[in-house]
């Protein structure tokens, strides 16, 4: 029997706008295109995860609307186990995110019905939690509702796993019960209360995670890499260089990727290689869900 993965998270419909250059504050400029794709940081894991050939169960919330409805018929068919996704009367979350030329993007969220993902919710869904051998959570559903899911997760013995975006102030409640933190710089400054400007910084940071219970923190840096950090010491992995067409999911895609393999080997530094594989395909192609690559097309990416 296949090793299960639970990730608790949002559900957003994308609307992506492609324009040559991000507006500024009081410009206005004329689009390129307007695409509709499914996203959510949540569900773009969950769905990243399904595509490399995994077992996964999601917990988020839709609206009773044509995107809610969209979304699950998505979800179901990249091979997600949709069976405890519910329907609530507030509309279906709403991403509006514009990308340059460059592939570089800004993002507003509505969270809609993922603000409906509550701690009775939870309860109501124990069997996913207890199905499963790590859980994954986001923080686009509100943070008690994380806060909770973690203290499930933990003592029922789960591995967990928290990408803390968007970037909020952790609690230790919340801290203590990670077993590992995938941040980017923005997110680590913010939990950590450190500026964040070089790579020594980010290990001061880390190591004030670490002393709190975090057992593992690996730091994505953009085009320049990811820095794992443990209480051992500290590995940089250089990104790969491929042509940059869409940045949306770059995050969602390398978590997809490493917890793809994690729940296999058990190997973090293979596990960010495979993380960073998934994220380099998913970056040469627009949208998020529409870009995360298949098992087959990591395997061969070289």
């Amino acid at each position: 029997m296949k090793p299960i993965i639970t990730v608790v998270g949002s559900m957003n419909m994308d609307l992506v706008i492609k324009v040559n250059e991000i507006p500024q504050i009081g410009e206005t400029l004329l689009g390129n295109e307007l695409l509709q794709i499914p996203g959510g940081k949540g569900a773009n894991q969950g769905v990243a995860i399904a595509k490399l050939n995994n077992e996964i169960i999601f917990l988020g919330k839709v609206g009773k609307d044509v995107f809610g409805d969209a979304l699950i018929e998505s979800m179901k068919e990249s091979g997600v186990n949709i069976e405890h996704i519910e329907k609530t009367d507030e509309s279906t979350g709403i991403a509006v995110i514009n990308v340059d030329k460059y592939g570089n993007n800004n993002i507003i969220v509505i969270p809609g019905a993922n603000g409906d993902v509550d701690k009775g919710y939870l309860q109501r869904h124990l069997i996913a939690f207890e199905k499963a051998d790590i859980v994954v959570f986001q923080l686009e559903v509100p943070l008690e509702t994380v806060k909770e899911g973690l203290k499930i997760a933990r003592k029922l013995g789960k591995t967990t796993i928290l990408n803390p975006a968007p970037a909020y102030e952790l609690d230790d409640e919340i801290i203590q019960n990670v077993d590992i933190l995938i941040p980017n710089e923005h997110e680590l400054e913010r939990i950590s209360k450190i500026k964040i400007t070089d790579q020594d910084s980010i290990l001061k940071a880390a190591n004030i995670l670490l002393q709190k219970g975090i057992k593992q923190i690996i730091v994505t840096l953009g085009g320049k890499g990811v820095l794992y950090i443990d209480i051992n010491g500290y590995k940089f992995f250089e990104a790969y260089k491929v042509n940059v067409v869409d940045t949306t999911a770059a995050g969602d895609s390398f978590i997809g990727g490493f917890v793809s393999s994690y729940i296999e080997n058990g190997n973090i530094e293979k596990s960010i290689e495979i993380g960073q594989k998934t994220a380099a395909l998913a970056i040469q192609k627009v949208g998020a869900q529409s870009s995360l690559p298949t098992k087959e097309e990591v395997d061969n990416f070289r």
